[in-house]
């Protein structure tokens, strides 16, 4: 059975995450020990509320040395939420600039739209070839709830041999709903809260892990 580290950092859903991840068929643990972090298959970094505090409590356990080691070794890695967007360089957030993980280039900031949060079920468009998307139609609907994102992708494909799977969704204008770039993968919404579109996203990743 595929071994998972559900990290706690003092923010997530972790329960339900650890519930979720279990349902696909997967080993799972919570917890804040390095080594168990370095060691499993899997690494799951989930993150709710604000960026400034998940990057507290994430440095607090030294989850961005933890994610850093894990990549260098081809070891998989999903973030999600919040979780996801601390693997950007910035987070802007009411004026507040902290720095993130910088796995990929890009700042997480408030999304222009009419309603705020970004609260409940959403289509995606995901990106061709995509793993964690595999086997969902396009009118698939997954669950989000925040108000910050990715507006603007920096990286250009020509920039990399094997450029990132960016996957896309829109509320009030475009933002990233996921990447999936090698070992390091990502979502902004929440898979352990999507139901059955949102067990498929977790068991595709946890086959992705397990190969």
């Amino acid at each position: 059975m595929t071994r998972i580290v559900v990290l706690d950092y003092g923010s997530g859903n972790l329960r339900s995450a650890e519930r979720a991840l279990h349902h696909v068929g997967a080993d799972v643990t919570v917890t804040a020990d390095a080594d168990a972090a370095l060691e499993a298959d899997g690494l799951v970094v989930p993150g709710v509320g604000a960026f400034a505090a998940c990057m507290s409590g994430l440095s607090s356990v030294g989850g961005p040395r933890i994610i850093e080691r894990r990549l260098a070794g081809g070891r998989p890695v999903l973030g999600i939420c919040v979780g996801m967007q601390v693997l950007f360089d910035l987070g802007v957030e009411w004026g507040e600039r902290t720095r993130g993980c910088g796995q990929w280039p890009g700042t997480i900031e408030r999304i222009k739209a009419d309603v705020l949060p970004h609260m409940g079920w959403n289509t995606v468009r995901a990106a061709a070839g995509s793993t964690l998307f595999a086997g969902l139609d396009a009118d698939t609907r997954f669950y989000f709830v925040h108000s910050f994102g990715v507006r603007r992708w920096e990286l250009e494909p020509s920039d990399v041999l094997a450029p990132p799977l960016v996957t896309w969704a829109h509320h009030g204008e475009d933002f990233v709903a996921a990447v999936e770039n090698g070992a390091l993968s990502a979502t902004q919404f929440h898979p352990e809260k999507s139901g059955d579109a949102g067990a498929t996203v977790l068991k595709n990743w946890l086959r992705s892990v397990a190969q």
